[in-house]
C-alpha cells in the first residue's frame, strides 16, 4: 500500500487474525490450499506478517513441506528476522495465538476486510488530494474516483510495486490449472480467452483474453460490424453469466438487434424494411428471437461517446465478458485536439487499452482503413492503411482486417469465403483465417480448412 499521510486516521487491522493465519499454516501446512487463492501477502497489515506469509506462499508454490521447522529456515535464508532467536520467539507465539485451526477460512476473511477498509481510507485520502490540488479537470479526477472504488469493490490490488513471488505464483496456478483442463479434454489443447465462435480464428489468437484491445477493421461493405456481432451472440449463447456490453456510435440499437435477428433466423436483411416474410418463417423467426432476448447482451447507441464515459457505465456491470465498440473514428475525446484528428484518435487507442486493462475484460474495437487498399492490385489491407492514427496498430494486442476478394471480383469461385487476416498478435503468429459468408443474412461462418502436418 502506498505511503501517504495518514496522521490521525485510525487504520483498520486485526493483528489477533493475522497471527492466527499464519499460526494455522504452521500447525498444519495443508491448510494454506484452503486460502492462498484469496488471501495475499499485500492484505496482512503489519510487515513482519507480510514477510512470513510471502515465504509460505513461494513453499506453497515450489511444493516443499511447511512446518515451524522449514518455515523457520526459509524465513532466515531470506533476511525476514534478525537472528534465529527473534524467529523462534515469534513463531512460537502465533502457534499459540491460534484458537483453531480449522478455523483458518474466517480468519482469512477478517485480514481481507481490514485490508478493503483500508483500501478504502487510502483511495478516499487519494481522491481528496487531487480534488485538493486543482490541477486536473473535473471529469478526470471523478474517472479517477470511480475507478479506485471499482477496484476496492472488484478485488484489485492498488497499482503498487508488488514483488515477483506472488505474481510467479498466480501465472503458474493458472497454467497448472490449464494444464488439468487440456488433459481432461483429451490432450486437446484449450483456448485460454473466451471462444469467438470461429474455429479457425480461435485457432490463431487463442479466443478473447482478458485485457486484450483488439482491433478490427475493413474497408466499408466487408461486414465488420455483422462479424462483431455475431461474435458478441456467440459468447453470450456460451456464456450466459458473461455480461457482453456493444457501444454502437453509428446503427440504432434498434438496427443492431434487426441484423442479429436477421443473422440467427436466417433472415433476409431487406425483410425489416420491406415486411416481406415468409409464412413459415415466423416460426423460427420467434425461436430466434426468444434466443436473443436471454442473451446477457447489453446495447449502448449514444453517438459520440468518449472512453470516460463508456468505462463509467462498463464499472456498473458486474460480471463483464466482452465490450464491442463500433466504431474508433466516431468516439470523441474529452481533451482538445485543435482539429488534430491523428493525435485525438491516438489518445483514444491509448484510452481504450489502459480501459480493458483495468476492467480486465479484452475490448474489440471496430475501425475505418484508408482508401490505400483500393490504389493497390492485391487489395488485401495492411497495417500501414489503418486511419487516422499509427498508435492503432501500437496500442492494439491484436489487429485483425477483414477481406472478401469476390467484393472486387464478381467472377471469383469463392463468393461466399472471407478471410480475416490477423496482421498483429502479440500471442502467437499472425496469419489468416477464412470463414464463411453468408451476405443475405449478414452472417459469418465456419468453414473446413485443411492443413498440412505442420498445422499450416
Amino acid at each position: 500500500m502506498a505511503d501517504y499521510d495518514l496522521s490521525g486516521v485510525n487504520l483498520p487491522y486485526n493483528p489477533d487474525a493475522e497471527q492466527s493465519v499464519l499460526g494455522c499454516v504452521l500447525l498444519d501446512g495443508g491448510v494454506l490450499g484452503e486460502i492462498v487463492g484469496t488471501l495475499h501477502p499485500e492484505h496482512f497489515y503489519a510487515q513482519l506478517n507480510r514477510d512470513i506469509f510471502a515465504v509460505m506462499t513461494q513453499m506453497y508454490m515450489t511444493s516443499e513441506r511447511i512446518d515451524v521447522v522449514t518455515v523457520l529456515d526459509a524465513c532466515m535464508r531470506q533476511g525476514v528476522f534478525e537472528t534465529a532467536d527473534d524467529a523462534k520467539k515469534y513463531l512460537a507465539t502465533v502457534m499459540e495465538a491460534v484458537p483453531s485451526v480449522s478455523s483458518i477460512a474466517k480468519y482469512a476473511g477478517i485480514v481481507t476486510e481490514k485490508y478493503l477498509l483500508r483500501s478504502l481510507i487510502l483511495a478516499s485520502k487519494e481522491i481528496i488530494d487531487a480534488a485538493s490540488a486543482g490541477s486536473e479537470n473535473a471529469n478526470d479526477i471523478v474517472d479517477y474516483a470511480e475507478q479506485r472504488i471499482y477496484d476496492i469493490r472488484a478485488g484489485v490490488e492498488n497499482k503498487s510495486l508488488t514483488h515477483i513471488s506472488g505474481i510467479v505464483f498466480d501465472r503458474v496456478k493458472a497454467l497448472n490449472e490449464l494444464v488439468k483442463v487440456t488433459a481432461a479434454n483429451g490432450g486437446q489443447p484449450v483456448m485460454s480467452g473466451l471462444p469467438t465462435g470461429f474455429m479457425e480464428l480461435d485457432r490463431r489468437i487463442f479466443g478473447l483474453n482478458r485485457s486484450d484491445l483488439l482491433i478490427l477493421a475493413a474497408r466499408p461493405g466487408m461486414g465488420k460490424t455483422s462479424f462483431a456481432m455475431n461474435i458478441a451472440v456467440n459468447v453470450g449463447k456460451k456464456y450466459r453469466d458473461k455480461q457482453i456490453c456493444v457501444f454502437s456510435l453509428e446503427m440504432s440499437k434498434e438496427q443492431i438487434v434487426a441484423r442479429m435477428i436477421n443473422s440467427e433466423a436466417l433472415l433476409p436483411s431487406e425483410a425489416m424494411k420491406t415486411g416481406k416474410v415468409a409464412a413459415d418463417k415466423w416460426k423460427q423467426i420467434m425461436e430466434s428471437a426468444d434466443m436473443l432476448s436471454q442473451l446477457p447482451i447489453y446495447i449502448d447507441d449514444t453517438p459520440g461517446c468518449n472512453v470516460s464515459s463508456i468505462k463509467s457505465k462498463l464499472r456498473r456491470m458486474k460480471n463483464l465478458g466482452v465490450v464491442v465498440i463500433d466504431y474508433l473514428q466516431l468516439m470523441t475525446s474529452v481533451s482538445n485536439f485543435h482539429g488534430n484528428r491523428v493525435a485525438e484518435i491516438s489518445e483514444i487507442t491509448r484510452q481504450l487499452k489502459v480501459l480493458a486493462k483495468e476492467l480486465n475484460v479484452p475490448v474489440i474495437a471496430l475501425s475505418q482503413l484508408a482508401r490505400g487498399p483500393e490504389q493497390r492490385p492485391d487489395k488485401r489491407p495492411l497495417l500501414s492503411d489503418l486511419r487516422d492514427s499509427g498508435s492503432i496498430e501500437q496500442d492494439a494486442d491484436i489487429v485483425m482486417f477483414l477481406y472478401r476478394n469476390a467484393y472486387y471480383d464478381k467472377t471469383d469461385p469463392n463468393q461466399n469465403v472471407c478471410e480475416c487476416i490477423v496482421a498483429k498478435n502479440r500471442h502467437g503468429e499472425t496469419g489468416t483465417a477464412y470463414l464463411g459468408w453468408q451476405g443475405e443474412f449478414t452472417r459469418f461462418t465456419n468453414v473446413e480448412v485443411k492443413y498440412d502436418n505442420n498445422g499450416n
